[in-house]
């Protein structure tokens, strides 16, 4: 019956128009850099094109594309993105699962969670995270981009309170039957926590393909740059020297950085709605204790 009031009615309609006000305007930038690097260069660069390409080409798909720089980028991005997040959703449901018990069963939750808590809070700062991976030998590896990324507390914390909703019945009827910590870890609390491990997921997934300040700190050698970092360079510095500079003449810088932004932004915007119907859900339970 509430849900059949004029008022309701009229606050849902309001809603609806308010969100679709606000993604329209959040897709509209987005939107324009693809008309802008679908047009010639000079329409692009005397800022004509609006929301529809002027004299349509793909040159600046086809010279992005034909760049071996850009590609050898992208191909340690996804790199950086695939293990990176395979090796943080390792590590932190693990620990998550840990953490996720009682007191009476794991008498160092308490310490143990507190050293993650102040972490949140306090950290060592840049020079001395960047002389750790110097003394580890990691500069110029994937490993300086991987490692300092693994455990994120924020999402430790919304895992740990997502498995302490998983019935404990659960967990005792397969203790019962002879299963493990680990038996009990990979049979009951995966399956179950799927919103929150997609959730997790995504966060992880999207901080490893944009992070561009670690490349540019750790990473010396130009061809090891991941996509974030050489498109900093590019976008940011106005470095076109990855570029053929007779290609760079022939064409409009902006059109070439509009199609490079675009291709940087693809992975996500087809990874993100697969995960979507389990983002809220995710969020919402895993963020009701601690």
């Amino acid at each position: 019956m509430y849900h059949k009031t004029l008022p309701y009615r009229i606050f849902n309609v309001f809603n609806n128009v308010l969100l679709s006000v606000i993604a329209i305007l959040c897709l509209l930038p987005l939107y324009h850099l693809l008309m802008v690097s679908l047009s010639s260069a000079a329409p692009a660069n005397a800022g004509l094109v609006t929301f529809w390409p002027i004299d349509f080409t793909l040159e600046a798909y086809n010279e992005t594309f034909g760049n071996s720089s850009f590609l050898q980028s992208l191909w340690i991005s996804v790199e950086r993105t695939v293990l990176g997040t395979a090796l943080a959703m390792a590590v932190t449901s693990l620990a998550a699962y840990a953490l996720s018990k009682e007191t009476s069963s794991f008498r160092m939750r308490s310490v143990y969670m507190w050293y993650f808590v102040i972490t949140m809070l306090f950290n060592g700062g840049l020079i001395p995270s960047y002389i750790l991976i110097l003394k580890l030998g990691l500069l110029d590896s994937l490993l300086a981009l991987i490692l300092p990324l693994t455990v994120s507390v924020y999402n430790l914390i919304l895992l740990l309170n997502f498995f302490r909703t998983v019935p404990k019945e659960l967990e005792e009827a397969a203790f019962m039957d002879g299963a493990g910590h680990l038996r009990s870890f990979i049979a009951i609390y995966l399956p179950v926590s799927l919103p929150a491990l997609a959730t997790i997921s995504l966060f992880t997934m999207v901080m490893h393909w944009n992070a561009y300040f670690d490349g540019l700190i750790y990473i010396k050698e130009a061809s090891k740059l991941p996509l974030a970092s050489l498109l900093q360079t590019i976008i940011v510095q106005a470095d076109m020297t990855h570029f053929d500079p007779t290609v760079v003449k022939s064409l409009s810088q902006r059109t070439l950085r509009a199609s490079q932004v675009m291709i940087g932004a693809l992975p996500i915007l087809i990874v993100y709605p697969f995960l979507q119907r389990f983002f809220v859900k995710g969020i919402v339970i895993g963020a009701v204790k601690e």
